[in-house]
């Protein structure tokens, strides 16, 4: 069975609809497992291996602090692995509002942005390092309605396919999973009337970001891999 064990797994939105799941997947592993968030504690997760660091991914000094307090208790970061994000939409380009864009571009975009700029550097210190984003299959196959969501989510392909290709020669891999709709209870509350048995089990979204994690996967990079339901 693949372990994790001795390895340092950084969790942005750990005890989200997906997130609850990965940080489960590789707490079962054996990984040591730091779950941030903007609210998260200890007793959100039993297990001994897992650590909580609240953070307000929107602030680039305090992402920088939560890489730092990572390496300084653990000793490096191995995986990081983006859950964090958000989803607004519903109004067509020329009725998009300014608060709207803003939103999805810092909740999907600039999120991204921080949590790179503060990891990177560490992993290239160790010569190692695995990251995942979890993007969205509408990057790829946009959607009326969700111009900004789309737009945010399309940057943030394009940010980790680019720390894939500046990182390639310290042993980091840095790859993208494009999920259709999730069966979160979020969604499922945002969209009553949809057929969940098409949507994707968050589960399986976890299996994927554990392959990727894994070293079975070294050569795996600078790379889209959509995940679609039933």
């Amino acid at each position: 069975m693949n372990t994790m064990n001795g390895k340092v797994v950084l969790i942005t939105g750990a005890k989200g609809g997906l997130g609850a799941f990965v940080t489960e997947k590789f707490l079962e592993h054996g990984a040591t497992v730091v779950g941030a968030s903007r609210s998260i504690k200890k007793s959100d997760f039993s297990n001994p291996k897992f650590t909580a660091m609240p953070v307000d991914f929107s602030k680039g000094a305090a992402v920088n602090e939560l890489a730092e307090q990572v390496v300084h208790r653990f000793g490096k970061i191995d995986v990081m692995i983006h859950v964090a994000g958000g989803f607004a939409g519903g109004q067509p380009i020329a009725q998009t509002d300014d608060k709207t864009w803003e939103q999805m571009l810092d909740q999907n975009l600039t999120t991204t942005f921080h949590i790179l700029r503060a990891v990177i550097p560490h992993m290239r210190k160790e010569k190692y390092g695995r990251i995942i984003a979890i993007g969205s299959l509408a990057a790829v196959e946009p959607h009326a309605g969700i111009a900004a969501y789309v737009a945010s989510k399309v940057g943030l392909a394009a940010l980790v396919r680019t720390a894939a290709l500046e990182n390639a020669d310290a042993n980091i891999t840095a790859n993208v999973i494009l999920p259709g709709t999730i069966d979160t209870p979020t969604n499922r509350a945002a969209m009553p009337n949809a057929d969940f048995s098409k949507w994707v089990q968050p589960s399986e979204v976890a299996k994927l970001i554990f392959t990727l994690a894994s070293e079975e996967a070294a050569q795996i990079s600078n790379t889209l891999v959509p995940i679609e339901g039933h």
